[in-house]
């Protein structure tokens, strides 16, 4: 990593089985998925949980209406029970805070401050460079102009707001404003802020990997690259409550053998950097929705174009 962040973990009386390789996180990540959902369940195996999850959910798209309408009433029920975790989530964090501060001093929020600066500078390095790359691939020209505006109009405003699905209204009056295709971006736009997750990919990849380097275990390019896929395939599930991709860091850390003890400390440290990690996570994932919408369409527009 070239910039390594080392957190304050209690990790005394946890026992930590670093992965050999590459292969052997495979191994346990293919272990992982097929595992007994009971003893998923049981062992806090968050791979398996999930995997059962998309299996019965793809199963359940066939099931009768009235199980449907069961099952949304469960999800909404479970979805309020978070945000009232999350809620208290402020208590905990004082608690972490003054624990640290009487263990470690105020050296301590030096790391975090560092952790802070490198998910913010790895969130400004995708919205300034990775995102324009992609769109001049699309558009084949200039792509800063275009950039620039979705973070001016959407992006500011999902930063103060934290969350992609308020945004939405802004985001479609933005699409309206450019002129690009009603049926594209009233589609586009809704289901963006909900699988679209950027910023949540960064916050798991870089807590999971600061969690990883604070206990030592080594990381080679190809186990960091695998865990920077799973991290974007289980952001698109992140919770739509702010602070909700935090939730997904135990199922990151268990890639790397991390106990579920050790894993919800880290989850503790992106509460206590949240406001800003947050704030600026929701930036990208919701001025990214319309920035590759109005690169799609725009794109399709000057191919016509050129073949008529």
């Amino acid at each position: 990593m070239l910039f390594p962040s080392s957190l304050v973990l209690a990790t005394h009386d946890v026992a930590v089985t670093a992965p050999g390789g590459i292969s052997e996180v495979l191994q346990s990540l293919l272990l992982s998925v097929v595992d007994n959902p009971v003893s998923a369940l049981m062992n806090a195996n968050f791979i398996g949980i999930l995997a059962w999850a998309i299996g019965m959910g793809i199963a359940i798209r066939h099931a009768g209406a009235t199980t449907r309408e069961v099952l949304g009433d469960l999800s909404n029920g479970v979805t309020l029970i978070v945000r009232l975790v999350i809620r208290f989530a402020p208590l905990g964090i004082f608690g972490l805070v003054a624990s640290t501060l009487a263990t470690s001093g105020f050296g301590a929020l030096l790391g975090y401050a560092h952790l802070l600066a490198v998910l913010l500078g790895c969130m400004l390095f995708v919205a300034l460079v990775m995102n324009p790359m992609i769109v001049f691939w699309k558009l084949r020209r200039n792509p800063y102009p275009l950039v620039i505006m979705c973070l001016r109009e959407s992006g500011i405003t999902a930063f103060f707001t934290r969350s992609s699905a308020a945004n939405i209204p802004v985001n479609l009056e933005l699409s309206k404003r450019l002129g690009l295709h009603e049926d594209t971006y009233s589609v586009s736009i809704p289901l963006g802020a909900t699988i679209n997750m950027a910023g949540a990919a960064i916050t798991i990849t870089v807590l999971t990997l600061a969690a990883v380097h604070t206990l030592g275990i080594a990381v080679d390019i190809p186990t960091a690259i695998l865990l920077s896929v799973v991290a974007a395939i289980c952001a698109c599930g992140a919770s739509g409550v702010a602070g909700g991709s935090l939730l997904l860091i135990p199922l990151a850390c268990s890639l790397f053998g991390i106990p579920s003890e050790i894993a919800m400390q880290v989850v503790a440290v992106g509460f206590i950097i949240g406001v800003l990690q947050d704030s600026a996570e929701t930036a990208l994932n919701s001025s990214t929705d319309v920035l590759f919408t109005a690169a799609a369409c725009l794109g399709e527009e000057e191919k016509a174009e050129r073949l008529a």
